[in-house]
């Protein structure tokens, strides 16, 4: 082994050989220890063995091919010395001390001596470690690209394809076997198959074609909606050389976009028939614009809003607005509102539409009409919806009708029951509006009568008591001006009360303003008044007004009043249903309780205790007090 290959006739040695070499190699000799080694071995093998103390490999471990422990007297090397038969590219595993493997193919050859001896063995080491990463990588992705939902194809530059994912497949319903050779435009609809050579023509200047959404066709002919990505394929010198395309189906998409714009316009629509029906609130014109409406969003060739007529058969129905044809074409229509046909509508329980009126056995006419009742109106496709209060009352109906079978949708039908609902809103409005106008109009009229009759009453209760003063006047005319002067404040107290009941229409007062009345002609200014907001009812009134009058008149003759500093104060407050007041006096003249009730105490009391109320008189030195309860 003096000489491992001769070069032009020149004998090379081993080390020489070795280092010559791009590959990892090493030798051994004929009983396997390693004798040399070049530094690409020693790079893969990521140490440096000690040379005559190893055998068979540098490598600190060596694995198989399946992740299996490989004893390094058992690797290739090993076997080709132990049997002379040269044991190639059998695939290994090497660990490294860093932890690292490569995956390599080992090629040992045995060498001889001069004489024909075996001298050792030459091991050749192929690093396939990129090579199989590669291969993993590739298996990886044509499993993705098998297992993907979406459709994945690729073709050559002139559009020929050349594979066909399991997604393709279920896409657009061809196999791999009826693709795969033929032309893209296969797939594309006639009216596209100016696509294909702007997608080939970006794909040749290298640009990637991103979420392309289209049309294609399926096997069975049904055209498809898809979203395509296609990227440019490219060999080792980055060449194009063709593309890959990604398919995605993207047809619940665009329904999903289609029922999201129609009922964007359905709503737009609403909102605008919303907005010129809430403007208006004569009945009257509501019907005719909603039967205009209707007929023209349905696409009817005719239209009528009908309503029950109150007091009539239950079968007749009056027509209150018509569309697209003269009144009298609807007139034959009035006295079948109990038919199968218009009884629904009529009678709220929903809406009705037949393809053909003629021959729907449960929305026919009748049998006497088969359809076409008189020959006046041809009425074939046919749509009626109920319009319906918010209380639930059944204010019409809107009939739609045409002369060519299967013309109303059941997106017609949704569209009309949403005009139906705004309909009814309007109609309820106007009727509110209506029965709101002729509310205020009855009841200006009862304030008229109202005041007329307060204004009566006002006059003929001045005149009662200006006839009763006069007759008093006569009748105590040998009595004391005083006393005659007494009775005249009363009555003029008690008018004073009237007034202010008069101006609250004879409904509950202020006790406030009853007391600021009461005491007007006492020297107000001399009064505390303090109390919370109550009141009391028209009768209670004139008894508190009686009362505080009756009080001020003893307080001027008698009490704090009759004196220049004296005061009065009048405190009260609610308590329930009834209000509490107390009558205070202060700074006036000694106060001593009397032998004997007067007048206008007994007055007082008798009047409170008429009325379920309370009266009690406290006489104190410093001034007289008085607890008065009026009911409210």
């Amino acid at each position: 082994m003096s000489a491992v290959a001769t070069t032009f006739g020149v004998e090379v040695g081993p080390r020489e050989f070795l280092a010559s070499l791009a590959l990892p190699a090493y030798l051994t000799d004929a009983n396997g220890w390693i004798i040399s080694y070049n530094e690409a071995a020693r790079c893969f093998w990521g140490r440096s063995p000690v040379l005559g103390k190893e055998k068979w490999c540098g490598s600190l471990r060596l694995y198989a091919a399946d992740g299996g422990p490989m004893p390094l007297e058992e690797c290739p090397l090993a076997l080709t010395l132990k049997t002379g038969n040269p044991h190639h590219g059998i695939e290994a595993i090497v660990e490294r001390p860093d932890g690292s493997r490569a995956v390599f193919l080992p090629y040992p050859s045995l060498l001889y001596d001069d004489k024909g001896y075996l001298a050792g063995a030459i091991n050749l080491l192929v690093d396939i470690t990129d090579r199989k990463q590669l291969e993993r990588s590739q298996g990886h992705l044509s499993a993705i690209v098998e297992s993907s939902e979406d459709a994945i194809l690729s073709k050559d530059l002139e559009g020929i394809i050349q594979s066909w994912n399991k997604g393709a497949e279920r896409l657009f319903g061809y196999t791999a076997e009826e693709t795969v050779g033929k032309s893209i435009l296969m797939l594309i609809p006639q009216d596209r198959q100016d696509e294909e050579p702007r997608i080939l023509a970006r794909i040749r200047r290298g640009e990637r074609v991103d979420h392309f959404e289209t049309l294609r066709r399926r096997k069975d002919g049904t055209l498809i909606d898809i979203s395509l990505t296609i990227s440019p394929v490219r060999n080792a010198r980055g060449e194009v050389i063709g593309a890959s395309k990604i398919a995605r189906d993207i047809s619940d998409r665009r329904r999903a976009q289609r029922a999201l714009r129609r009922l964007t316009r359905r709503l737009a629509t609403l909102n605008s028939i919303a907005k010129l029906l809430s403007s208006d609130l004569d009945s009257e014109r509501i019907a005719q614009t909603v039967t205009d409406i209707g007929t023209e969003l349905s696409g009817a060739r005719f239209g009528a809003f009908f309503h029950n007529i109150a007091g009539e058969a239950k079968d007749v129905c009056r027509i209150h607005a018509v569309s697209g044809a003269p009144r009298e074409a609807f007139e034959q229509f009035g006295r079948l509102c109990n038919t199968p046909l218009f009884g629904p509508a009529l009678t709220g329980e929903g809406p009705v539409r037949a393809d053909d009126a003629r021959s729907d056995p449960h929305h026919g006419w009748n049998p006497s009409h088969h359809g076409t009742p008189d020959g006046r109106l041809t009425v074939v496709s046919y749509l009626a919806v109920p319009v319906i209060s918010r209380s639930g009352e059944v204010l019409g109906g809107l009939f739609l009708g045409h002369d060519q079978p299967g013309m109303f949708t059941q997106e017609a039908e949704d569209l009309i029951v949403g005009v139906a609902g705004h309909a009814a809103i309007a109609l309820d409005n106007a009727r509110l509006h209506k029965a709101a106008q002729e509310e205020v109009i009855q009841r200006k009229r009862a304030e008229e009568a109202k005041d007329l009759l307060l204004h009566e009453i006002k006059h003929r209760v001045k005149n009662t008591l200006g006839t009763v003063q006069a007759i008093a006047s006569q009748t105590f005319n040998a009595a004391p001006r005083q006393e005659r002067e007494a009775f005249g404040a009363r009555l003029r107290a008690m008018a004073e009360a009237h007034d202010l009941l008069t101006s609250q229409d004879w409904g509950d007062v202020q006790v406030r303003e009853v007391l600021e009345r009461s005491i007007a002609a006492f020297n107000p200014e001399r009064f505390t008044l303090q109390g919370s907001a109550a009141t009391i009812c028209a009768a209670r009134a004139l008894l508190l007004a009686m009362a505080i009058h009756e009080l001020a008149t003893n307080a001027v003759k008698y009490g704090a009043l009759s004196g220049p500093h004296g005061r009065v104060a009048i405190i009260w407050q609610s308590q329930g249903r009834r209000v509490a007041l107390r009558w205070e006096e202060d700074g006036g003249p000694p106060v001593l309780p009397p032998h004997r009730k007067g007048f206008g105490s007994n007055l007082i009391e008798r009047a409170m205790k008429g009325e379920q109320g309370d009266a009690q008189f406290e006489f104190r030195p410093e001034g007289l007090r008085v607890r008065l309860e009026v009911p409210d």
